[in-house]
């Protein structure tokens, strides 16, 4: 699987990415919204692997898929739509980036295209995602996506000593049709 936005690459996982993940995923920034304090060469590996087992699937219903820049063949992140089950009629999306490449607008650049993979790929009625609440800039990407804030959920998870309210964001296929229309989507499927 690859999909081809203006700046970015978005492709399937090799075993490889988990070294240049480890770098990003170890950065205090990137931890900060995450249970986990620190990140191992092991839960690394181990969590690329989830995402190249996804690969497998028949028929896929998971696509959690790196992002590299097209100038310089970098992974930045990764970004990814799944459904729970086949049949579904709702998707969830989700992304992480190398803080390095925050406020640069590729969170939002390869979650529009993946959206709209998961709309036209999936079929489905309506694509959701969560963030804590906390964390503004990835609200804002939801935001900026024509997903409207569908709840708070109060003292939702608990982790670093604390609780964490959670945000929900969802948007609908009709919606989402209408959001392309003021906000046009410039992505394409690579075969190879």
């Amino acid at each position: 699987m690859k999909l081809e936005t203006e700046r970015l690459i978005l492709r399937d996982f090799v075993k490889d990415d988990w070294k240049r993940a480890l770098e990003y995923e170890s950065d205090p920034l990137y931890l900060r919204y995450y249970e986990w304090t620190e990140r191992t060469p092991e839960s690394v590996q181990e969590f690329i692997g989830w995402f190249i087992n996804h690969q497998t699937q028949e028929p896929r219903t998971k696509f959690q898929l790196a992002v590299v820049l097209k100038s310089n063949n970098q992974l930045i992140g990764s970004c990814g739509v799944r459904m729970d089950k086949v049949d579904d009629l709702e998707a969830n999306i989700g992304y992480e980036f190398d803080p390095k490449h925050w406020n640069r607008g590729y969170a939002t650049e390869s979650a529009h295209a993946v959206v709209d993979f998961g709309f036209s790929y999936f079929g489905v009625h309506r694509i959701w995602a969560d963030c804590v609440a906390d964390n503004i800039g990835s609200a804002h990407v939801l935001e900026k996506l024509g997903m409207k804030l569908e709840g708070r959920l109060r003292e939702k998870t608990y982790f670093k000593g604390r609780w964490w309210d959670e945000l929900i964001y969802a948007i609908l296929a009709d919606e989402w049709q209408m959001h392309k229309q003021d906000h046009p989507v410039r992505w394409k499927q690579i075969e190879e």
